[in-house]
């Protein structure tokens, strides 16, 4: 990847971190050591979206930086909460013990819990008028519940004990929720903050949200545990229903390369100032973890 691109992602990782790490504490020590480890080792794409969203609109960095520590909490959480027994009964992530593993499930269950709660709090401290606070609060608590991410969630795991065979258009539903509600609002926040029009961001994170599922998909059949940072071939063992298994890895490539061009396609009336978030479109079926 270009060194804009990369230095673009390491700025809104380390920013993030920052912001983070100075947070005011909790009365439990374990909660914050387990809170703190839950939320290093990501990527920071989703904090990136919000940040470079917001410079495509005309606002500082500072300007958003609540929203991009508030996504990549509700992030953070979302992950301890699928490696939890009950859901994924995942034991490594991001390369390391999940954290039910290093501390216990209980201690899971509270860091999600909190961290999604520090999540809006993140959002409703950036710096805009406080109805588009309001209305970005109320669009992260649409994409990350019943009507997002934990409704793709619930989809999927239904999926896992459905007597009918699950269709392509089943699993992209069940992905625009599980994956792609988070992504969307990732890429919209900025715009949001600024007043601006969120239209053309909502379909590039629609299309980069589809495309980061397919990629993933790709990982756990072809990729290697080691690299990935988590275990693979979990969807194969389970016999769940996946871009993969459904299209095959050609197809599959060649369907999140299309979707790929689709997201740096609709940023053409921002020109060469939204070349770093084509990067990161391209960047999404090029990572190998």
């Amino acid at each position: 990847m270009p060194a804009d691109f990369d230095a673009a992602l390491a700025a809104a990782r380390d920013a993030v971190a920052a912001r983070l790490a100075a947070r005011p504490r909790g009365v439990s020590g374990p909660l914050e050591a387990a809170s703190d480890y839950a939320l290093e080792g990501g990527k920071g794409l989703r904090a990136f979206l919000v940040l470079e969203g917001a410079r495509l609109c005309g606002l500082a960095p500072g300007a958003a930086l609540g929203a991009a520590a508030a996504i990549e909490c509700v992030h953070a959480y979302s992950l301890v909460h699928d490696d939890l027994p009950a859901m994924d009964d995942d034991d490594i992530r991001r390369g390391r013990p999940t954290v039910h593993k290093a501390w216990d499930e209980a201690t899971a269950i509270l860091v999600g819990d909190a961290l999604q709660a520090l999540a809006f709090e993140e959002v409703l401290a950036c710096d805009a008028p406080p109805e588009r606070l309001v209305a970005l609060a109320r669009g992260l608590a649409e994409a990350a519940g019943a009507r997002g991410m934990v409704a793709g969630q619930m989809l999927d795991i239904a999926a896992e004990s459905a007597v009918a065979p699950m269709t392509l258009a089943d699993v992209e539903r069940i992905q625009s929720h599980k994956t792609g509600a988070l992504i969307v609002w990732s890429a919209t926040a900025g715009a949001h903050l600024a007043g601006a029009d969120p239209a053309p961001f909502a379909r590039y994170g629609a299309a980069l949200g589809l495309a980061f599922q397919i990629a993933d998909d790709l990982l756990d059949a072809t990729g290697d545990a080691a690299e990935v940072g988590k275990a693979v071939d979990k969807d194969a063992a389970a016999g769940k229903a996946t871009f993969v298994s459904l299209q095959g890895v050609a197809a599959a490539k060649g369907r999140a390369e299309e979707l790929v061009e689709v997201a740096c396609n609709v940023l053409s009336p921002f020109g060469e100032q939204a070349a770093t978030l084509r990067e990161a479109a391209r960047f999404v079926i090029a990572r190998r973890k």
